[in-house]
């Protein structure tokens, strides 16, 4: 792939192949099929950030193949989403994968310095809605993203919110974490001024349904500017709130 990537460079510097044609190309780029999937090795040139693996319902054998397929082609980061403290152990050591188990998160290749436009705050309504929020978290500190922890600053002590108000209307982004109710989003939305992701958790008693009940609140949040992804999403909170970091960098290229 590296050599073929070459080659076109090469012909868009001799003039036989135009600026436009070479995108094109690169966005149509390959995968490459090792059987047990199809990893999509350019990703990265069409999204900005390369392929994650989900672990959950993997093998450990085939989080193996997939990631070494990945690091052969290139790729310098993996993350590996719900990943059990079993399969980590199962991994092979040359892969020097770092654990997160908090967040069931591996990591590949250590963290990159921070090249965002600002800082991202993940916000937990309380300390059970922690691992969710630490997938967020990682997700987009992997990604580039400087982040800021604000655990339990729920509703039910609102002070506790009020003394982060600094962290919040400096942010490029907020995360809010929350099960229950989900009211913590609709506060938050009501005193930043940027884009706030909400991430409705399964915490909470038997009328919560499992976090049904704060993805409906959320989801009819009052507050302008709130958005919100699927039950317990804490990557795809973390991966938007990264993308949203980095937008004034993609439009200055």
């Amino acid at each position: 792939m590296n050599s073929d990537i070459k080659k076109l460079l090469e012909s868009v510097r001799d003039g036989s192949t135009s600026v436009e044609q070479a995108v094109l190309k690169l966005k149509a780029a390959p995968f490459e099929d090792i059987g047990c999937a199809k990893v999509d090795l350019h990703r990265g040139i069409r999204q900005g950030a390369a392929e994650v693996i989900y672990g959950e319902c993997k093998a450990a054998e085939q989080i193996t193949d997939i990631a070494e397929s990945m690091l052969k082609n290139g790729q310098e980061r993996i993350l590996i989403t719900r990943l059990s403290e079993t399969q980590a152990r199962q991994l092979p050591p040359e892969l020097e994968t770092k654990y997160f188990p908090q967040a069931r998160m591996g990591i590949i290749g250590g963290m990159p310095e921070p090249d965002g436009i600002g800082r991202v705050v993940v916000a937990t309504g309380g300390t059970g809605d922690i691992p969710v929020a630490e997938e967020a978290a990682l997700t987009a500190e992997a990604l580039g993203s400087e982040t800021v922890r604000l655990y339990d600053v729920g509703v039910s002590g609102l002070h506790r919110l009020l003394s982060h108000k600094e962290e919040i209307m400096s942010a490029v982004a907020v995360v809010a974490v929350a099960g229950m109710e989900g009211a913590l989003a609709s506060v938050i939305g009501g005193l930043a001024d940027c884009p706030v992701i909400a991430v409705p958790t399964s915490i909470g008693y038997g009328a919560s349904f499992g976090g049904v009940s704060a993805l409906l609140s959320m989801l009819n949040s009052c507050a302008s500017g709130v958005s919100v992804v699927n039950i317990d999403n804490g990557f795809g909170a973390g991966y938007l709130a990264n993308m949203i970091n980095h937008t004034d960098i993609k439009e200055k290229r």
